[in-house]
């Protein structure tokens, strides 16, 4: 494996002056996958935003390093520019402007309408292209359209925000190979030049896409790491109430 693509050191992060994240440390390289489960509320999604750069989500210790750049004052924007790229668990409509024209943005002026009719059928958004940005559409195809969106940037880093909610199963087995498309699934992973972090309260999109590491989440405290399939399969038989108690029993007294 090559080097380390994103680095997070002791990262606090709080929201309208409440501290949510607290000394989270971790690290990724080029060509992985890596999955955060946790219960709801447990600050899954606050790391994803944190990572992201949203205004809302306010670094109060710690620092994230991107392909070797400290990124944690830098806006958005410019992270976008970087290469990081996220799905919203629950996307924005935009009104006024077509799903066509943001795809089209999305390309950077890199691809024609052919290009755009390509990923609109790889993703099976044909006939969303003149519709208004996530305007009525389903849980499912608010997921596809968003991954239509990544599959036109193609970030270096994929941040990817419960992408199982509200899909029903002929629509995740889809989303399942969009995402596998993203992060070059299909490379060999020396060769893959794209890593993602998918963040998960359920588990169900492991039956459709491999990570290498997992995370579990809870408080605000990322409090083991391992195989991603043992976790689920712990967390399956015991519940995130088992995590709890077990971050429970590890926690410095006094």
């Amino acid at each position: 494996m090559g080097d380390v693509a994103l680095s997070i050191e002791q990262l606090g992060v709080e929201v309208e002056g409440r501290e949510i994240l607290h000394n989270i440390n971790l690290e990724m390289k080029l060509g992985e996958t890596h999955v955060l489960f946790g219960p709801n509320g447990s600050g899954k999604t606050t790391l994803l935003m944190a990572i992201m750069g949203f205004p809302k989500y306010r670094v109060t210790r710690g620092k994230i390093v991107f392909k070797g750049q400290d990124i944690t004052m830098l806006p958005l924007d410019e992270r976008a520019r970087l290469g990081i790229g996220m799905s919203f668990q629950r996307p924005p409509v935009v009104r006024g402007v077509k799903t066509r024209d943001m795809v089209a943005a999305c390309l950077k002026g890199q691809g024609d309408e052919e290009s755009i009719s390509q990923l609109a059928k790889k993703t099976n958004l044909a006939d969303f292209l003149d519709r208004e940005i996530n305007y009525g559409f389903s849980g499912g195809e608010l997921k596809r359209s968003e991954l239509m969106q990544l599959l036109a940037q193609k970030p270096t880093l994929t941040l990817i925000d419960e992408p199982e909610s509200g899909v029903d199963l002929v629509n995740i087995a889809l989303i399942g190979d969009l995402i596998n498309s993203l992060l070059e699934k299909d490379c060999p992973i020396l060769e893959r030049r794209c890593m993602g972090l998918i963040i998960t309260h359920t588990g169900h999109i492991l039956d459709y896409v491999n990570a290498r590491t997992g995370y579990v989440m809870c408080d605000g405290v990322i409090g083991c790491e391992g195989d991603p399939h043992e976790i689920l399969a712990t967390i399956r038989e015991k519940g995130y109430e088992e995590c709890v108690k077990c971050f429970m029993r590890r926690a410095p007294s006094g």
